[in-house]
Order: structure tokens, then C-alpha cells, then sequence
């Protein structure tokens, strides 16, 4: 194996520092779900834990009274708060380099700097698009392994599965919202029906003063949306378009379409979203939020090195009635 490259490695390690938080901040900021979930309180790193606990509120003390005179009180205990519990989940992403390229092919600083930039730009858009992926998945992929999305803490069917450690058909409480245009609505979901799904969904997902913060939507509802608002257009939210997403607006809410090139919002889906107090978070390791690890790997039967940049987290919810989807 050929001798490590010492500036290379520490290049290397300078750039991926840098640019690791850079990345962290980017998928954040420029992600519809990221900066919904992080404008609203959404965004909430972990200091560590055998797996991330959210608290619940389940049900109302059970010994409110109406009483007359000396007569008992109710004084029992009353049971109301639990917790989901959610695993984590890792992911990794390497940027690797053979001792040609390191030693022959691109000797001097000037020459390793433009390799490596290639590289850690590849890296970085590889881990963009996958984890901004996850964050819309069921958690099913690769045997379990991947980040439980809006599919599963949002899903199409509430009523049945488990979600952090509580089984949604036994506890009504750990159930999202949902509406479906041909069941619920009597037709399907089209520009001239979906300004009254939208309400219904709406209805389901407030609660006094908590109403949804965000809505994001497929290219078909959003398209849908747009197309029975059109003559309103001048309806967005100043702060979502200041921020580069281009939106509209229902019931002082932003609406917007997390679909387009690479978008990865399930097709004919229109997410109700409240994030008020971490009601549904992104739940990232406060140490582990797409860093380098360290040392630089040396293959033993290979010429080559590989440095490695992780993540650990999850997604997770503490409000699910808060939260719906409106589908087909």
C-alpha cells in the first residue's frame, strides 16, 4: 500500500469540516420539509440517548370533578402521559481516493484541491438527495435500516401499524389525520374539489389555536391548488418566498410543491404539517449531523484511503393528531 499522502489528509480533513456544517445548513435551508420543519421549531438535535424519546400527552387528568359542598373529591392517580420512542438510524458516505491519483496523478497542492473538490461535490449531493428522500419514506428500506419518514409518521392508513413503540390500532391517540378525495369526498382530488378537501383536512388537523404551519404538496395537488386559486395568485407567504420557495397560501398558510426535479414528495400527496413546540421534528445527533470521521481508513489489501462523513437521527412526532394527508 503506498504511503498516505500527507497533504491530501490534511486537506482533506480541513475541507470536510468546513463543509459538513455547510452541508448540514444547506439541506435545511433549501429543502420545502427541512425549512418547514426547522422554521417552525421542527429542527431539534439530539446530546444522545439509547434511542429518542417523545413525550406525549395521551389523555385529560382523569379526576376533574363537579362537586357540591363536602362531598369526595377524586384523588386517584391519573394516568395521561407516554412516550414514543424512536430508534436511530445511521447513515455514511465516503470519499475515497487511490494512491495513484493521490501520489501520481495529482501531486501538488493545486491539483489534490481540485480533486478532492470533486469529489466532497459528489458527496454532498449524493447526501442531499438520499437523506432528503428518507425523510418522505416509510423507514422500510434496506431491512428497516432507513429514516422513518412521512410515510410512517403520516401515513395513508393510521389505523393500523406501529409508530415509536405504540400500536396505532390499539391507541387512537398516536393516530394522524388523513382525507381521501373519492372516499371521503365523493370525487377525486382535481382544482375544482380541492380547495374543500383542503378545508375538511384542515378542520381535522386544528385544534383552537393550533392550526397546521406548513403544507406541502406533489406537483399533481400543487398543480391542482394553483390552478383553482389562479385568479388570487397574489396570495403567498413573503417569508417561504423570501427563502427561494415559490408558494401560495390557504388559510394564512403556506402552501408549496416540495415536487419538481428530484422532488421526493409521494405522488397525488398533500401533507398538513404542525411543528408548533416539536409537534413533528428532525431529530439529528447534536455530534453526528453529517460530519468526518476520523482517522482517514487505510485499505489493508488495497491502494487506496477513504474518509467517511455520518450521520445519526431520525425523524419523530409527539403531536400526531396534528398532522395529516390528503390523498386520492
Amino acid at each position: 500500500m503506498a504511503a498516505p499522502n500527507t497533504n491530501w489528509g490534511e486537506l482533506l480533513t480541513v475541507t470536510l469540516q468546513n463543509r459538513s456544517g455547510e452541508l448540514a445548513d444547506s439541506i435545511s435551508d433549501n429543502v420545502a420539509l427541512m425549512y418547514f420543519l426547522k422554521k417552525g421549531g421542527g429542527y431539534r438535535p439530539v446530546p444522545g440517548g439509547e434511542s429518542i424519546i417523545e413525550e406525549v400527552i395521551y389523555a385529560e387528568n382523569s379526576t376533574y370533578k363537579r362537586y357540591a359542598g363536602g362531598e369526595p373529591l377524586d384523588i386517584g392517580p391519573s394516568e395521561s402521559i407516554s412516550a414514543f420512542s424512536f430508534a436511530w438510524k445511521q447513515v455514511a458516505i465516503a470519499v475515497t481516493a487511490t494512491g495513484l491519483e493521490i501520489d501520481v496523478q495529482n501531486t501538488g497542492p493545486d491539483a489534490v484541491m481540485d480533486l478532492l473538490s470533486s469529489r466532497v461535490d459528489i458527496a454532498e449531493i449524493t447526501f442531499e438527495n438520499n437523506l432528503t428522500s428518507d425523510l418522505y419514506s416509510a423507514g422500510t428500506a434496506d431491512g428497516g435500516k432507513q429514516i422513518g419518514g412521512l410515510q410512517l409518521i403520516v401515513p395513508d392508513d393510521p389505523t393500523t401499524g406501529v409508530i415509536g413503540g405504540i400500536n396505532r390500532a390499539t391507541h387512537t391517540w398516536a393516530r394522524s389525520q388523513y382525507y381521501r378525495g373519492v372516499t371521503d369526498g365523493g370525487a377525486a382530488v382535481s382544482a375544482t374539489t380541492i380547495q374543500d378537501y383542503m378545508f375538511a383536512l384542515w378542520q381535522r388537523t386544528s385544534s383552537g389555536k393550533l392550526k397546521p404551519t406548513g403544507i406541502i404538496a406533489d406537483n399533481n395537488y400543487y398543480g391542482f391548488y394553483h390552478a383553482s386559486v389562479q385568479p388570487l395568485q397574489r396570495i403567498t407567504n413573503k417569508s417561504v418566498a423570501d427563502a427561494g420557495f415559490p408558494n401560495l397560501e390557504f388559510m394564512g398558510t403556506p402552501v408549496i410543491s416540495d415536487g419538481g426535479i428530484g422532488g421526493n414528495c409521494p405522488a397525488n400527496h398533500m401533507y398538513f404539517l404542525n411543528t408548533t413546540k416539536g409537534a413533528i421534528s428532525y431529530r439529528p445527533h447534536k455530534d453526528r449531523n453529517i460530519v468526518p470521521l476520523t482517522p482517514d481508513r487505510y485499505a489493508t489489501n488495497a491502494d487506496s484511503m477513504v474518509r467517511l462523513m455520518a450521520w445519526a437521527g431520525n425523524m419523530t412526532v409527539r403531536q400526531p393528531r396534528l398532522q395529516g394527508v390528503l390523498i386520492a
